[in-house]
């Protein structure tokens, strides 16, 4: 390990918390949307829509305030410090209009830490290998908080209303607050070589990265990237719901979606450099896209239920082997402007294509119900088509050639949005 471990661990602990927050509510809010507060399909879609909402402008923003006006570790701790207040009003908020406004003020703050937590181990760990180690607490994080909650359900008496994910989440938040505090201090920093560069006519690093999507090869994989993302949404705001419909308990459902993020864990560390080592990019990606392809197609058999709970690991080794994958291409490609290349696919996966998605799964979930029951195979026939559109595009039109002036250039690390 090439830094201290006093810096090594602060570091470890914020991304842990990053990520656990977002796993504490993430995967099982929409049971508690779906259920007991009784809302549609699409207004679900719009809850979830919120932070992909977000992410199309916060990280920009705060971005924009880490590099001119304050150190990123307390821009961390009050948006957290605020997220933590929106998320304990949000678990006691019931009618759809409130809780869509305070889940979009929280989304906001939420967002704008998202690129900081990574900004923040970037400054002070510079080798690619040591960012990894910091980057694998993440779907570690997120798996735990889904085994702490189907833990603290069992001890509990009856199933409750599900607003107990927001309030672990808001929990969570405030030990993140405490926890930024321990950060390395990371100041500002000067924007006065970028200001001389566009003063002579060089082009901005954020005009350099969209100069790529000129290459249909990017083109090809950016566009591509906002539909698979896209599809992720399905996944989150059916799969409680769909494992409780199946008769599987809604006590037993966050751990069993956690084993996603054990997957993902041991895939970052195990295949995610044997992958681009003996395949490449074009065949990883192709992989990636396939793994979501077979989860969709056992939704869609929908039985036995114990096939259902066998594929969730197919999510976590997707989100390894297209998501984060997706973004190491991204950045050999746009090696030119590494940070704007990796801010433009988070704006597009992230942003763009979640949201897209939660509009396009709400909409489904509402058009296939009858007496208050989902038609899930209809609903799930949706992503299955676009994944195997998908990957069909990867595995035969998709190249995942980087142009050879940038193939000496060194990837990024491994993940910029390490958990799902």
């Amino acid at each position: 390990m090439s830094v201290e471990m006093s810096t090594y661990l602060p570091l470890s602990v914020v991304m842990f918390l990053q990520y656990a927050i977002w796993g504490a509510w993430c995967p099982v809010l929409a049971a508690r949307l779906l259920g007991p507060l009784k809302m549609t399909g699409k207004q679900t879609g719009w809850i979830y829509a919120t932070l992909p909402l977000a992410c199309m402008f916060a990280p920009l923003v705060a971005g924009q305030m880490a590099d001119k006006y304050f150190n990123a570790e307390w821009i961390l701790a009050v948006m957290h410090l605020v997220g933590a207040v929106l998320l304990f009003v949000a678990s006691r908020t019931e009618k759809f209009g409130s809780l869509f406004l305070v889940m979009l003020l929280y989304s906001i703050c939420y967002a704008a830490t998202l690129p900081l937590a990574n900004a923040v181990l970037f400054a002070h760990v510079k080798d690619i290998p040591t960012q990894g180690l910091v980057f694998i607490w993440a779907p570690i994080a997120w798996a735990l908080v889904g085994y702490c909650l189907t833990g603290w359900r069992m001890l509990r008496k009856g199933e409750g209303d599900g607003s107990d994910c927001l309030t672990f989440g808001a929990l969570l938040s405030v030990v993140m607050v405490a926890a930024c505090f321990l950060l390395p201090a990371t100041a500002p920093t000067a924007a006065a070589g970028q200001a001389a560069a566009t003063a002579q006519g060089e082009a901005t690093p954020l005009v350099k990265a969209l100069s790529h999507l000129g290459q249909f090869d990017f083109l090809l994989f950016f566009v591509t990237s906002m539909f698979v993302s896209g599809m992720m949404q399905f996944y989150f705001l059916g799969s409680a719901q769909f494992m409780m419909n199946l008769g599987i308990s809604g006590k037993a459902v966050p751990a069993s979606m956690a084993s996603a993020q054990v997957a993902q864990t041991i895939a970052t560390y195990f295949l995610l450099g044997l992958c681009l080592s003996k395949v490449g990019f074009h065949w990883t990606l192709t992989i990636g896209a396939a793994s979501w392809l077979l989860m969709y197609v056992a939704y869609v058999l929908g039985k036995p239920k114990a096939l259902v709970l066998a594929v969730q690991p197919l999510h976590g080794l997707a989100y390894v082997l297209f998501i984060i994958v997706g973004q190491i291409f991204a950045g050999a490609v746009g090696a030119d402007a590494p940070s704007s290349m990796q801010a433009l696919i988070f704006a597009a996966t992230v942003g763009v294509g979640m949201f897209l998605g939660t509009q396009l799964a709400g909409i489904a979930m509402d058009k296939f119900s009858s007496a208050g029951q989902f038609l899930w195979r209809k609903i799930w026939l949706i992503p299955l088509g676009v994944m195997l559109v998908s990957t069909l595009v990867m595995a035969f039109v998709f190249k995942g050639t980087v142009p050879e002036a940038k193939q000496a250039a060194p990837a990024p690390a491994a993940a910029t949005t390490p958990a799902r």
